[in-house]
């Protein structure tokens, strides 16, 4: 299979079935998370962890969050 990020064909892919049951397949978990990973709303960067969530949007960390103005977040308590 091809990686569908890179276009790798590559013998090994990783295949990940999504929760809406499409298949999709990776070289890496590099191209994976390219593809699947949301970006956090206030810098862009993918959330690979579990991130910090409102009703509306998701930030990587408890700063990104208070920068948009979510400020009870907390990265520890």
């Amino acid at each position: 299979m091809k990686c569908e990020v890179c276009g790798n064909d590559y013998d090994k892919t990783i295949e990940i079935i999504s929760q809406g049951g499409d298949s999709h397949f990776f070289d890496s978990f590099e191209c994976a998370i390219h593809a699947l990973a949301p970006t956090c709303h206030h810098c862009g960067c993918r959330i690979i962890g579990h991130g910090i969530e409102t009703d509306d949007e998701i930030y990587c960390c408890a700063s990104c969050a208070k920068h948009s103005g979510v400020h009870q977040a907390r990265d520890r308590v």
